[in-house]
């Protein structure tokens, strides 16, 4: 009865080995799989990071040609003003030619009279 547990027990052991090992090459393989998921997920990340660094960069050169456009804008804006101002004193002063011809004309026709 002793040899009988011993081999039993000698078996069991052997079983108790042939499922740690199938149980470690499933934990192995979930494990790889996993490490696996891991590195793919990390890539994504990294390049997803690359790509935002990359818009970033993107969307400062375009406020750099922004900010041109308006000071560019801006500069217009005062010439026109200037040009503004001096068509309203060419305006004032083309009223007043027209009032002073208007003067003579009404001194002529008198004259004329």
């Amino acid at each position: 009865a002793g040899r009988r547990e011993g081999k039993m027990a000698a078996g069991g052991a052997a079983d108790a080995q042939a499922r740690f090992g199938h149980s470690g090459k499933g934990l192995l393989t979930e494990k790889v799989t996993s490490c696996g998921t891991d590195v793919i997920a990390l890539t994504k990340q990294v390049l997803k990071g690359s790509r935002s660094a990359e818009l970033l960069g993107q969307a400062a050169r375009n406020m750099v040609m922004q900010e041109d456009a308006i000071l560019h804008s801006e500069d217009s804006l005062r010439k026109m003003a200037i040009i503004t101002t001096h068509l309203q004193y060419q305006q004032e002063a083309i009223q007043k030619n027209v009032e002073q011809s208007s003067n003579l004309q009404d001194q002529l026709s008198h004259l004329l009279k």
